[in-house]
């Protein structure tokens, strides 16, 4: 119908959008845009950085998050919003050298927080993201 606009997703507790299940960059791109404030263009470049590192990327949203990773249900990478900042999380994180700084109660995972004003060191993070590539994935 023209003329009509899809909704925009409601924003959960702490800002993150409700995003329904669903594969590939659509889902995606519609998540990042419904970003609140300064976290969509973190979110923009996050993913521009993903794609660009890891050439055919295969994206998804699930549980209100984007999802990277080098085959259809097999993830390396997801990023979630929280009210402060958004929270990178690398599933093999443990293996990355350096290991991204914040622990989980998983033993394997990893978190990289982004607040706003940070300033994110691109080259670091492309080295995470293309380790994290080449490692076995997360299967969710």
């Amino acid at each position: 119908m023209a003329g009509k606009t899809k909704p925009k997703p409601v924003l959960l507790s702490g800002g993150n959008p409700q995003i329904a299940k669903s594969y590939g960059d659509e889902p995606v791109q519609a998540y990042i845009a419904a970003m609140p404030g300064w976290k969509s263009e973190v979110g923009r470049r996050l993913d521009a950085i993903i794609s660009r590192s890891v050439p055919g990327v295969k994206k998804a949203v699930k549980w209100n998050s984007p999802f990277y990773g080098v085959e259809e249900g097999v993830w390396f990478l997801s990023f979630h919003v929280f009210a402060k900042y958004i929270k990178v999380a690398f599933f093999r994180g443990a293996q990355l050298e350096p290991v991204p700084p914040v622990a989980s109660k998983h033993k394997d995972v990893r978190y990289f927080h982004i607040h706003e004003g940070d300033e994110l060191d691109e080259k670091q993070f492309v080295d995470w993201v293309k380790q994290a590539s080449k490692l076995p994935g997360e299967k969710m």
